[in-house]
């Protein structure tokens, strides 16, 4: 029974990582989208409101799409750094405790079995077996849910900001600056509308929220965002 549960903890703690990973990056992903739709967007109808020159509003859209791509990838990289950061902290922090006190950490991974259900004796086994074969990795999984040397990877977020602010942008950017002038500003108000409607499923089905809920919401912030900047540029 010992080595069952061992192998179900262990099994547990890495598929909960990995999942774990795979969410925080496509997470940046779906927010680096949105982002990209409605930063683009703003700037394409402050500018095209104030001026018909194609090219103008074209570069003041790519420098924009540039500009806010490499932002949310910077900011992911940052944030997950600090994660990654924080938890080599808790791990050097774990080593010092089975030094000192050794008997308090057994202590909290047989109540993490009781908790489950395992009877107080059986739990006390299970925990004298796991910190015998591997004391800190096991600590670091009961007390704080990390694998041991499975860290979130900063770059992954970073890039997958990247690229999908980068995509969100190219939307509004390409129905402003390349479909017939008659088209121009219905064309951008769809592209964007379907954006923020897809960034808002996609973000309530990765958060277990209320899909109708955040596609609404995504939907109102859409519209504001292309009304003010639009009568921003009128002022021009």
């Amino acid at each position: 029974m010992v080595e069952n549960e061992e192998l179900t903890l262990k099994k547990h703690k890495k598929q909960h990582q990995t999942m774990d990973e795979k969410l925080n990056t496509l997470r940046a992903g779906v927010l680096g989208s949105n982002d990209g739709i409605l930063t683009v967007v703003g700037v394409l109808f402050s500018v095209a409101a104030a001026t018909t020159n194609q090219f103008t509003i074209f570069i003041a859209g790519l420098s924009d799409l540039l500009a806010c791509a490499f932002s949310m990838a910077s900011g992911e990289y940052a944030s997950v750094s600090t994660q990654k950061d924080t938890e080599k902290s808790v791990v050097a922090k774990e080593v010092g405790l089975l030094k000192t006190d050794f008997a308090g950490e057994l202590k909290a991974v047989q109540e993490f079995y009781e908790q489950r259900g395992v009877s107080a004796e059986t739990s006390l086994a299970i925990a004298k077996d796991l910190l015998g074969k591997d004391a800190l990795a096991t600590v670091v999984a009961v007390k704080y849910d990390i694998q041991l040397g499975h860290y979130m990877n900063p770059w992954n977020a970073a890039f997958s900001s990247l690229f999908s602010a980068s995509a969100g942008g190219v939307f509004p950017l390409v129905a402003m600056t390349f479909l017939p002038v008659a088209w121009q500003w219905p064309g951008t108000i769809i592209a964007v509308l379907l954006s923020v409607t897809l960034t808002g499923f996609l973000s309530a089905k990765l958060g277990h929220g209320l899909v109708k809920t955040a596609i609404i919401r995504n939907v109102i912030v859409g519209i504001i965002t292309m009304f003010i900047h639009y009568y921003v540029g009128q002022l021009f």
